[in-house]
């Protein structure tokens, strides 16, 4: 039996802004609707049902505003989407319509928490790539709604952050007043979308009712020995005096000015993620992710097995010095073939390593290094540099003397800032051997083929070349694995390593040398230097206004200037102290802000445990691949904390990931002139390279075969590209100057139409055109043609008539297919699908 309830899935494509619509239906039907929704009126006997899904009079061609109806306007459009738009878009502000009952749910209905990774309100305001994502959560709220599910739709701000800090510098506004200001338009914005948000619950993070409870979880991180302070190398830029974000380092110099950058190692704050890697990995298979998002993070964690090797260092005569080198090896059966060793440039032992006659080439390369990223300094196809430090070692499997090198590959954060290079049997290391003329020892033979001894064998075989019987160790003839498990036992036994898992990930960095960000609440005594943690009573910690947000040019943070708020006494002791000047990094805030949408306004607990045992965990939660790994990783450590301090009951914070594709710009088309200021073509690599490219309007190209060419001058190829959406290239689309011409609809219908919601895919205005034509076909269907002068009549042109089989099963199929592709987030189907329908129906 078909229920009314099956045709909303059709309605929610079309226009949540138009509420009354009408369709043959059979007077048999019963009906199952949510009481959001309440059935106009149900005529048995009849063919017509109908729906008011806000309990409001039929849609007219002018707004109701009170009760008086404007004058209408003589402008010519496919429908009147500037009337029903504002109309409601006001009732649903005015009635809360999509408000979610804080205290008094029925918490015996299904749960549908949907989310959208919330923005940064940048100044640029929304452009059209922002409700790509945002339309989809849309669709699927609305439709779980209609299913009488409890939804939960919120939205704030991830508001923290450096654009702001950087913008306060440059014109000296406080970052606080334009963060204010690009909220409100972001809001504005959104709203005029027509999105079904529970704007009761909009939070930011830049308020202290909110960093509040940010500093609190900070304190349970330090309580638990999860954050700790070191000594971690950072961006230091002498001439601007500041520390700076690796987004803000390009190739070695500050984006701001082009200054040279160094690294500096400074006290930081660092949160132990790595306690939780494990826990992190496993946890990745239970989840309903892309795959690869979560090989993403399976690789940033880089688990590993392997063994830690020692080498002892060798004086100018060949005798063992007291000082030993530990390297981290994933392939200990290699270690016959290790013919040299490579210390990280900030390796603590490279200065007892470095003789006299090396020291000014370590010390010049040391310098160099520093001013490269930890990126750049491991790009696989970069050159291998590296200097000789003049010192040996032993290996510890077969006796050999071979020198140490130290090279900026081999970074000191990861495993033991030292590697053995095995060079026959490493790409990096043969590249680096061959450059510097170092031995290469083969002792892994493949399997099944001969050796190519002009290459790295960097697979599993035989191995070869690996005994000494000196030393009790003896491996020739064993397969990889077999070796490796024989060579870990030696090493313990005979206390030359041991069997050891490594990860990649490292322990993050979480303090910034910044103004606006969320204050660390702790201080330092005066007389002892001890940490001091704020007892939880005294949070918020407010972030002191300052003036001047400029850097100090010492290296000290810009909170450093608020000397009355810096110097402060301990609560207990009243002895003096100092307050921590460094602030919490942007990513802080948007750890955990999907667990305070679920109960916004708790003066006492970050979360109520009722509320979270209900709605938790997210169900379906929509972004960007760019926050693959960091934000989502992050999330997930802060979770896990709070789930073994029972904050929270489940073990992940995001059940279901979706990563919505980008847009890009329109299509643009170039071509270049030559030296006489004639056009020519733009198909080639060389040209595109050494000739300034121009763009042809759109109007003057046509195609010719699988390339676009000049309409004028067919001889003329065009280069045709899409480019990522930039100030800087002019393609940006605002979503304001869609809206105003096309209608909100029109703007979310065609994102969605566009094509898959995962995929990239390239803006074409004339694409939200026809999307714009059939909204305005579905429009003259119910409401009919428009009059002489271009508006509509009032009410609808639906008939009493009983429907044909025909147009039941045409009805049923729409609804089947449009509810299908809901389901599965294939919504460009699903509006063709209703295409279809309406082509049909045009015929009845």
């Amino acid at each position: 039996m078909l229920h009314a309830h099956h045709l909303q899935p059709y309605l929610l494509f079309l226009s949540p802004h138009s509420h009354t619509v009408s369709f043959p239906f059979p007077s048999r039907t019963t009906t199952s609707l949510s009481p959001r929704f309440p059935v106009t009126s149900i005529r048995r006997g009849s063919s017509s049902l109908r729906f008011r899904n806000l309990g409001s009079a039929s849609i007219s061609n002018s707004v109701a505003n009170g009760g008086t109806e404007h004058q209408k306007q003589p402008v010519t459009r496919a429908y009147p989407f500037h009337e029903i738009e504002p109309k409601w878009q006001r009732f649903w502000e005015h009635n809360s319509t999509f408000r979610t009952p804080d205290d008094d749910i029925d918490t015996t209905k299904p749960k549908y928490y949907v989310l959208d990774m919330f923005p940064y309100p940048s100044g640029a305001g929304l452009h059209v790539g922002h409700p790509l994502g945002y339309t989809a959560t849309d669709i699927l709220a609305r439709y779980k709604r209609m299913q009488g599910y409890n939804v939960l739709h919120p939205m704030g701000w991830d508001a923290f952050g450096l654009p702001a800090e950087q913008y306060a510098i440059e014109t000296g506004t406080h970052p606080k007043l334009t963060t204010v200001r690009n909220i409100n338009r972001f809001r504005t914005q959104l709203k005029s979308l027509g999105f079904s948000y529970d704007w009761d619950r909009e939070i930011s993070t830049i308020e202290p009712d909110y960093y509040k409870w940010t500093q609190w979880i900070f304190l349970q991180l330090l309580k638990r020995g999860l954050a700790y302070q070191a000594e971690v190398p950072v961006n230091w830029c002498p001439a601007l005096g500041t520390v700076l974000a690796n987004e803000e380092v390009i190739d070695g110099v500050s984006e701001r000015g082009g200054h040279p950058v160094i690294r500096k190692p400074m006290r930081q704050w660092m949160l132990k993620i790595t306690a939780y890697a494990d826990r992190l990995l496993e946890d990745l298979d239970d989840l309903d992710w892309p795959e690869s998002v979560k090989e993403m993070q399976r690789n940033w964690i880089g688990r590993s097995e392997g063994a830690e090797m020692e080498f002892c260092v060798l004086d100018s005569d060949g005798k063992d010095r007291d000082i030993k080198i530990i390297v981290y090896t994933t392939r200990p059966e290699t270690i016959f073939g290790a013919t040299y060793l490579v210390v990280a440039p900030e390796h603590p032992l490279l200065p007892s390593l470095v003789s006299i006659a090396q020291s000014k080439h370590v010390e010049d390369y040391v310098d160099l290094a520093t001013r490269k990223s930890d990126l750049e300094r491991t790009e696989l196809q970069k050159e291998k540099t590296g200097v000789f430090t003049g010192c040996y070692a032993k290996n510890p499997a077969n006796g050999e003397a071979i020198p140490i090198w130290v090279a900026d590959y081999v970074l000191g954060g990861y495993g033991t800032g030292a590697i053995m290079a095995v060079p026959a049997h490493d790409s990096r290391d043969y590249d680096f051997a061959q450059k510097y003329d170092v031995p290469i020892c083969w002792v892994v033979t493949p399997d099944s083929k001969s050796l190519d001894s002009g290459k790295a064998f960097n697979g599993e075989g035989i191995i070869v070349n690996s005994s000494n019987t000196l030393v009790g160790l003896d491996i020739n003839g064993l397969s990889s694995k077999e070796a490796a498990l024989t060579v870990i036992e030696w090493a313990e036994e005979s206390g030359k390593g041991k069997r050891k898992v490594n990860y990649k990930l490292r322990d993050w960095l979480f303090a910034r040398q910044r103004y606006w960000g969320e204050p660390i609440p702790v201080i330092f005594m005066d007389d002892s230097g001890e940490t001091v943690p704020l007892y939880e009573t005294e949070l918020p910690l407010i972030l002191p206004e300052l003036d001047d947000f400029s850097p100090t040019g010492t290296g000290e943070p810009p909170l450093s200037k608020a000397v009355s708020w810096v110097k402060t006494a301990d609560s207990l002791s009243g002895r003096p102290a100092t307050r921590e000047t460094n602030t919490m990094p942007q990513w802080a805030g948007s750890c955990w802000y999907y667990l305070r949408f679920m109960d916004p306004h708790n003066s006492k607990e970050l979360v109520g445990k009722a509320k979270e045992r209900y709605w938790g965990p997210v169900d379906v939660y929509v972004g960007g691949a760019e926050h693959a790994v960091l934000h989502l990783l992050y999330a997930r450590f802060w979770h896990k904390v709070l789930f073994d301090i029972g904050v929270v009951s489940t073990k992940e914070p995001f059940q279901c990931v979706i990563n919505q594709g980008i847009i890009l710009g329109e299509v643009q088309y170039m071509a270049c002139r030559d030296q006489d200021g004639n056009l020519m073509s733009a198909d080639s690599t060389d040209l595109l390279n050494e000739r300034k490219l121009e763009i042809i309007p759109a109007e003057k190209v046509m195609k010719s075969g699988d390339s676009f060419v000049l309409k004028e001058n067919p001889n003329i190829r065009l280069h045709a590209r899409a480019h990522k959406m930039s100030k800087s290239r002019g393609n940006v689309v605002n979503p304001d100057d869609v809206v105003s011409e096309y209608g909100a609809d029109s703007l979310r219908l065609y994102e969605m139409f566009m094509g898959p919601l995962r995929d990239s895919k390239t803006w074409s205005t004339s694409g939200i055109e026809g999307v714009h034509r059939f909204l305005g076909r579905t429009w003259r269907l119910i409401v009919g043609s428009p009059l002489s002068d271009g508006t509509f009549k009032d009410g609808t042109v639906s008939v009493d008539e009983e429907p044909t089989l025909e147009q039941l099963r045409c009805l049923h199929k729409c609804i089947a297919k449009v509810t299908e592709e809901i389901e599965g987030t294939r919504f460009n189907t699903g509006i063709s699908a209703m295409m279809e329908f309406l082509n049909a129906a045009y015929k009845w």
